[in-house]
């Protein structure tokens, strides 16, 4: 075969190959006498149909099949012999000519990008750096405590954090409109569930007491006809509850799994607990940064095939994410995250091979029992992934980016920056 390669547009080959059309010839033949001992045409009996009828019938029709046997059997061959590493399924343009003698293809794809690595000796990489505080912990128990707060009536009038059992008509120009009215509504001022001013028109009104609110819709409302127009409100206030929150004692403690009710076992395992979820936060944002400084360090040219590829991936990901179903989304909203994924799985792979680097068995372990460590049966977790190569293989892909990490972070200027708990995680 004859093979000749054309550079298109930016990553784009055109690659013709012009295929032997003796040994085409000869496949065509072969298989016409294998046709012939089981061929069933009218008015011959099944193998005694003449060469020459099978030669007129399906000459044409051989040729074809056994010219896409040859583009398979050739298409990578050819890869191969001009060094061509494809990004994507080739679009194959068929050249055929039996007449002429002239059996030929030429295969349009993009080629994967030649990357030449940026230094990034004068870059500066921002790590987080935190501690894990007494107030910290503290922060975290009362907010478990408010996760099973309970409601109970009051006589007086409504302040922020109450909860308000509340029956409204919500008019435009007078006339009431869908979903605007309701009776029985739950409502903890100051959550912000309700457009701006309900919740704060409330404070300090008393059960059996109606208030006018008069308000306006926020231009982005997720009802569009509603969006931006002046509404009024007759909110007739039912009942006013304030919070209880419970005590820590054996009692709360017990629906943590602390069985025993011991409370500074609970709160050990509290503090725990937020340990190993900042050292995943710090490790997951300087990550980020890092990668951040990779993608901006190393422009790639991306092939079209891959950042397509990833669209599709990202809007299957985000489907499954939201229940699945039928739900269509438009895969041009993932773009500029795809070109970001593919870029640095670019960047990231020739990083690897430059560095030569393999997966640590250690810290593969380790990630492995990480992940384990919050089942109730870790062992049945390091089984799962230790039992199946695929599985494993993932993890091993998480490491190789860690060992990345660790050596950017190495060639770079650290600069450490302070940072709360709080801040780590409300971010």
């Amino acid at each position: 075969m004859q093979v000749s390669v054309e550079a298109g547009e930016g990553l784009e080959r055109r690659m013709r190959v012009d295929l032997p059309f003796d040994e085409v010839g000869a496949e065509v033949e072969k298989r016409l006498q294998q046709l012939a001992r089981r061929a069933k045409l009218p008015g011959f009996r099944p193998g005694k149909v003449p060469m020459k009828v099978l030669r007129q019938r399906y000459h044409a029709e051989l040729h074809q099949e056994v010219f896409g046997d040859m583009v398979q059997k050739t298409l990578y061959k050819a890869f191969e012999q001009e060094s061509l590493m494809p990004a994507g399924m080739p679009h194959i343009e068929p050249d055929l000519d039996i007449d002429a003698g002239r059996m030929a293809y030429t295969a349009v794809f993009e080629v994967m990008p030649e990357i030449t690595l940026a230094s990034v000796s004068d870059k500066v990489v921002k790590r987080p750096v935190s501690e894990l505080t007494d107030t910290d912990l503290d922060d975290m128990i009362q907010r478990l405590r408010e996760q099973r707060k309970t409601w109970a009536a009051v006589e007086r009038p409504a302040q922020a954090g109450d909860q308000l059992s509340i029956g409204f008509v919500g008019t435009i120009e007078g006339e009431a409109f869908e979903g605007g009215t309701t009776t029985g509504f739950k409502l903890e001022l100051g959550s912000g569930r309700l457009i701006p001013g309900f919740e704060d028109g409330l404070i300090g009104a008393a059960v059996g007491e109606t208030r006018t609110l008069d308000l306006t819709f926020p231009e982005g409302y997720q009802a569009e006809h509603l969006a931006g127009k002046p509404v009024r409100f007759e909110v007739t206030v039912e009942s006013i509850a304030e919070p209880r929150l419970p005590e820590v004692d054996a009692e709360f403690v017990k629906n943590f799994g602390v069985e025993d009710g011991d409370v500074e076992r609970f709160k050990a395992d509290v503090r725990r607990n937020m340990e190993r979820e900042l050292k995943e936060r710090l490790t997951a944002r300087t990550k980020e940064r890092v990668m951040d400084m990779l993608y901006e360090a190393n422009p790639v040219d991306l092939p079209k095939a891959l950042i397509q590829s990833e669209m599709r991936t990202m809007v299957e990901q985000m489907r499954q994410a939201l229940g699945g179903g039928q739900m269509q989304l438009p895969p041009e909203m993932f773009e500029p995250g795809a070109k970001r994924r593919v870029a640095l799985g670019l960047i990231l792979g020739q990083i690897i091979r430059d560095n030569e680097i393999k997966a640590d068995p250690e810290r593969v372990r380790e990630t492995v029992e990480r992940m384990a460590a919050s089942y109730e049966q870790p062992q049945e977790v390091l089984d799962y992934y230790y039992g199946d190569e695929e599985r494993l293989s993932s993890v091993r892909a998480l490491v190789m980016e860690e060992q990345v990490v660790d050596l950017m972070l190495e060639q770079v200027q650290v600069e450490d920056e302070p940072l709360t708990f709080a801040q780590l995680t409300e971010q």
